[in-house]
């Protein structure tokens, strides 16, 4: 899916892979490569960008809503969290973190609220795993009842394709 769009507003933005923060102005045309999990993957003056689907509007877009079924229980669901990890796309390929293999623990504390994720990213040197870590953060407090959410990032073991979903190597063509 490639859509070319003229920024509405000034649009902060993320460059891929590094995470460094940029800022594109408005009135400039971008390409939208990827629109997955309420964020963008585009391309402005030959860098490729992620843009949080907070800041839609100012591509001219509609942000994604993340919704839950509504339940009577006080308690967190583990079913509700993963949907909300699911949420979540690496920026350089559309493929969600969980069918990535790159979520390797979830403890939920229902005494506490608080949701502990342990996951990893395709590479240590990743730029974007600041940004990856804030989306996880984001997007689990989004699910009922939760009160806190830890995420620590770990590189033990290395994550491999083999960590992959089956269906997420065929989608990445890495599966022969």
């Amino acid at each position: 899916m490639q859509k070319m769009v003229v920024t509405q507003t000034e649009c902060p933005a993320r460059r891929v892979p590094s995470g460094i923060p940029a800022v594109i102005p408005e009135g400039q045309f971008i390409t939208i490569n990827q629109a997955l999990g309420g964020n963008y993957t585009v391309t402005w003056q030959g860098n490729m960008l992620r843009i949080d689907g907070l800041d839609a509007a100012a591509i001219g877009q509609e942000p994604e809503v993340l919704s839950f079924t509504e339940s009577d229980s006080s308690d967190i669901s583990d079913d509700q969290v993963w949907q909300a990890l699911d949420s979540i796309y690496d920026p350089e390929i559309p493929i969600s973190l969980v069918s990535l293999g790159l979520i390797y623990t979830v403890n939920i504390e229902q005494d506490t609220k608080t949701v502990n994720v342990n996951m990893t990213l395709t590479a240590p040197g990743c730029g974007m795993g600041p940004v990856l870590v804030s989306d996880v953060k984001y997007r689990v407090a989004k699910v009922p009842n939760v009160e806190q959410v830890n995420v620590d990032l770990v590189f033990d073991p290395p994550w491999s394709r083999e960590m992959m979903s089956e269906e997420a190597q065929l989608e990445a063509g890495l599966f022969f």
